[in-house]
C-alpha cells in the first residue's frame, strides 16, 4: 500500500476511494476558460457518455489571460475556446459570470451568482477548484481560484436556504438543497478518484487541446496537452488503483449514511 511518504511528485500515492456515481446533474464552478480542462473534463467525458448532464459555470471570460493580447479581444477568445473544449466532452450549456478576470472577490455578489445557477440547474454534484492557498504538489493556489472555490461550497448550501438572497425567488427561482456533495480537483489531500482510462482521458486531451491560442500565448511555460495530463491522470490512477484518474478532495453537505447518533 502506498502512503502520502512515497507518492508521486503529484502528491497523489496515497489510496483513495471511487467517486460516487449514482447521481443525474453535475455544475462545474471555474473561475476562468481552461480550468475546468486541467484533469476535470477527462471526469466530464466518463459522466456525458454515461447520459448524466453536466454544466459549465464560469466566473470570468479570462480576458486577462495571456499577455500579449488586449483583454477586449482575449475575452471572446478564451469564451470561444471554452465552449469548443466543453463541446469535445459533451457538455452543451456553459455560462459565463462577467466577474472581472484576476480581480475576482469572494463575497455575497459572488456567492448570490452561483446560487442562482445552482437553483437554475439543480445539481446533485459541485465540482470546482480548491480554495487553499496551497494544492497538489505544493503548488500556490491563484487568488481567482481560491474566491470561486470557496464560493462554490458555500453556494451549493446556500442554495437550498430560502432567506439567503431571498430576492432568487423574484426570479423564479425556488430552493435548491439537493448538492449532496463539492469536489475540489487540484487539491492538495485528495480523497476520491474517477477512473478515466482510456476514451474520457482522450476527450479530456481534446478538450484542452482547444484552448490552443490560450497555451500558446503562455510562451516559455507553453506545453503539449497530451503529455502533461497523460502524466497527471497516470499519477492519479495509482491512487486509485487504475490506469487514469482524476482525484478529488470530496466534501459532503449532510451525512452520508445515518448521523452517527442514530447508528
Amino acid at each position: 500500500m502506498t502512503t502520502l511518504d512515497d507518492a508521486g511528485p503529484f502528491g497523489v500515492g496515497a489510496p483513495v476511494q471511487p467517486l460516487p456515481e449514482d447521481w443525474e446533474r453535475c455544475l462545474a464552478v471555474a473561475a476562468h476558460p481552461d480550468d475546468i480542462e486541467y484533469g476535470t473534463a477527462s471526469a466530464v467525458a466518463r459522466w456525458t457518455a454515461q447520459g448524466k448532464r453536466v454544466t459549465y459555470l464560469l466566473a470570468t471570460r479570462g480576458e486577462a489571460g495571456i499577455d500579449g493580447l488586449h483583454p477586449d479581444r482575449c475575452g471572446p477568445l478564451r469564451e470561444a475556446e471554452e465552449r469548443a473544449g466543453a463541446h469535445e466532452v459533451g457538455v452543451e450549456t456553459v455560462e459565463f459570470l462577467d466577474h472581472r478576470d484576476g480581480t475576482v472577490e469572494y463575497g455575497p455578489a459572488l456567492r448570490r451568482d452561483i446560487v442562482r445557477a445552482v437553483r437554475r440547474h439543480r445539481p446533485e454534484v459541485v465540482v470546482s477548484g480548491p480554495y487553499t492557498v496551497r494544492m497538489v504538489a505544493g503548488m500556490v493556489n491563484q487568488a481567482d481560484h481560491r474566491a470561486v472555490g470557496l464560493a462554490a461550497l458555500d453556494a451549493a448550501r446556500d442554495a437550498g436556504n430560502r432567506w439567503i438572497f431571498p430576492e432568487l425567488a423574484d426570479e423564479g427561482l425556488e430552493p435548491w438543497d439537493g448538492v449532496r456533495f463539492v469536489c475540489f480537483a487540484g487539491a492538495e489531500h485528495p480523497t476520491h478518484g474517477v477512473d478515466v482510462t482510456g476514451d474520457p482521458l482522450e476527450r479530456g486531451i481534446a478538450s484542452l487541446a482547444a484552448h490552443a491560442e490560450y497555451t500558446k500565448g503562455l510562451g516559455a511555460q507553453a506545453f503539449e496537452p497530451r503529455p502533461f495530463l497523460t502524466w497527471a491522470a497516470h499519477q492519479g490512477g495509482a491512487a486509485l488503483g487504475v490506469e487514469a484518474a482524476v482525484l478529488y478532495d470530496v466534501l459532503m453537505l449532510g451525512f452520508a449514511g445515518p448521523p452517527p447518533w442514530q447508528q
